[in-house]
């Protein structure tokens, strides 16, 4: 488990680096909109970028082989959406707890008020209608994100992202970091991909951690002090604690 949190550690930053296209006068042909991958059959999960050495072409249930290319575009799209939240969720981790302790939802007033996994009890005691807005903000993201690369449900092909979407490319690039070729989008595409699946991992070990012994993470690795008291928590959350 301990390895895994270190894992966690050493993650570096990664941004989701997608920009829209312009649309052209003329029409604009397929491969140019899936910024330059054309799918093959024959290649590994029709040739979509994320392998890398040495694990290379990872399938060890061989679950590629049968999977049509609508469905390997909605798992690439599942696998992009979930890394890029999972890399959110570990930097969030990280610098909310010691020795950091940055809480921008509130004021923790120089306490410790421990492990991340217990933070939105706070958050709810201090701003309660935080998760009412967090709750528009994500259906926002996520409608957003709809109209941009899914069909319209019960559409006559019962296809479910559109042959013109690139899993993933959202359309959100602010720093203009996206290469204009595939060769370097590619690179780029698996650099995030591999950010992404290291972070799910780490924020799995870092929850599970906490959960089975209510410490900081970085306390746990004994980098810290453990300066944490359950009293100063807000009282529902500090009485769950002595219930455990």
């Amino acid at each position: 488990m301990k390895f895994s949190l270190v894992v966690s550690l050493l993650l570096p930053a990664a941004s989701a680096f997608v920009t829209p296209k312009s649309i052209a006068a003329s029409k604009t042909s397929i491969a140019n909109d899936l910024n330059g991958w054309q799918p093959d059959p024959n290649e590994f999960a029709y040739g979509l970028p994320g392998a890398l050495d040495p694990v290379g072409n990872f399938d060890p249930l061989n679950i590629s082989e049968n999977t049509s290319l609508s469905q390997m575009k909605q798992s690439r799209e599942a696998e992009t959406t979930h890394g890029r939240v999972a890399m959110l969720a570990v930097i969030g981790f990280l610098v909310t707890e010691a020795p950091l302790s940055f809480h921008p939802l509130f004021n923790a007033a120089g306490r410790d008020i421990g492990p991340a996994i217990r933070h939105l009890d706070e958050v709810r005691a201090t701003a309660p209608f935080f998760f009412e807005a967090l709750a528009l903000v994500i259906g926002g993201l996520e409608l957003t994100r709809a109209l941009k690369g899914w069909e319209t449900p019960g559409n006559d092909e019962e296809k479910i992202l559109k042959d013109d979407y690139y899993p993933g490319d959202i359309g959100f690039d602010p720093l203009n970091l996206k290469p204009d070729n595939f060769d370097e989008f590619a690179i780029m595409s698996t650099k995030e991909l591999q950010h992404g699946r290291l972070a799910m991992l780490g924020i799995a070990g870092i929850v599970a951690q906490e959960l089975v012994n209510s410490k900081e993470i970085f306390v746990t690795l004994g980098l810290v002090p453990d300066t944490f008291d359950a009293s100063n928590l807000p009282i529902e959350t500090y009485s769950t604690l002595l219930r455990e």
